[in-house]
């Protein structure tokens, strides 16, 4: 037990061998190449966003531009972009279909675009404001002669108690169905129910039956005389 743990001890009091240097040596290497690319990229990030600030605040300051568009570039630099113009107050956007063409655009507040201006530009397509503007009024146009001739349709359709809701205007009209529908059912001997109808009242009914059994009575008696 004693001679296995003296050969650990001495196996471990050995210094590295060649094999072991080596190593060590290429990860230091490595680590270093891995250090200094940071610190490159480091310095070129904070070199494109001084180079972002100069251009922002000239754009800011020029009152011609209302809005800016930059040639295609990496996440990191339009990351960088979208940065500057928050902190400078500005409105951004990406556009483009793949990573390769996306691009940005800079806007100033007072100018920031619309609904449509965007939607060319996700399209890929130039924004015109006066073509946007035809297109709209013929959208509103179209939009109008649609609902008036929905409007006309309504109008049109068939009421079926449109007599009743307008008979105080069109009583001469209903007048002539009357007469119209009258002269067919005499023509073709159909009476309609209406006019069979006994319009007498009650007391008229009685005084003519009380009338016919009177004067039968009385003719009973007249011929009963003459018999005799």
């Amino acid at each position: 037990m004693a001679d296995l743990l003296g050969s650990i001890l001495n196996s471990m009091e050995k210094p590295p061998t060649v094999g072991d240097q080596e190593s060590r040596r290429k990860a230091r290497e490595q680590a270093a190449r891995l250090k200094k690319m940071e610190e490159e990229e480091k310095r070129k990030k904070a070199e494109f966003r001084k180079k972002m600030e100069k251009e922002v605040s000239d754009f800011i300051q020029d009152s011609s531009q209302q809005k800016r568009k930059y040639n295609p570039m990496g996440k990191i630099e339009r990351s960088i972009l979208h940065d500057v113009a928050e902190v400078a107050g500005l409105t951004s956007f990406s556009f483009g279909e793949d990573e390769e063409s996306r691009y940005v655009m800079l806007f100033k507040k007072e100018f920031a675009p619309s609904d449509e201006e965007l939607e060319a530009y996700r399209k890929g397509e130039e924004w015109d404001p006066q073509l946007a503007e035809q297109r709209r009024r013929l959208k509103e146009q179209a939009a109008l002669e649609e609902e008036e001739s929905s409007q006309t349709k309504k109008s049109e359709a068939p009421n079926s108690n449109y007599r009743d809701k307008y008979s105080h205007l069109i009583g001469t009209s209903a007048a002539k169905d009357a007469a119209h529908t009258l002269e067919a059912n005499r023509a073709y001997g159909c009476v309609p129910v209406a006019n069979k109808r006994d319009t007498r009242s009650i007391e008229e009914a009685m005084n003519e039956i009380r009338a016919k059994k009177r004067q039968k009575r009385e003719d009973d008696t007249g011929a009963h005389s003459s018999s005799s």
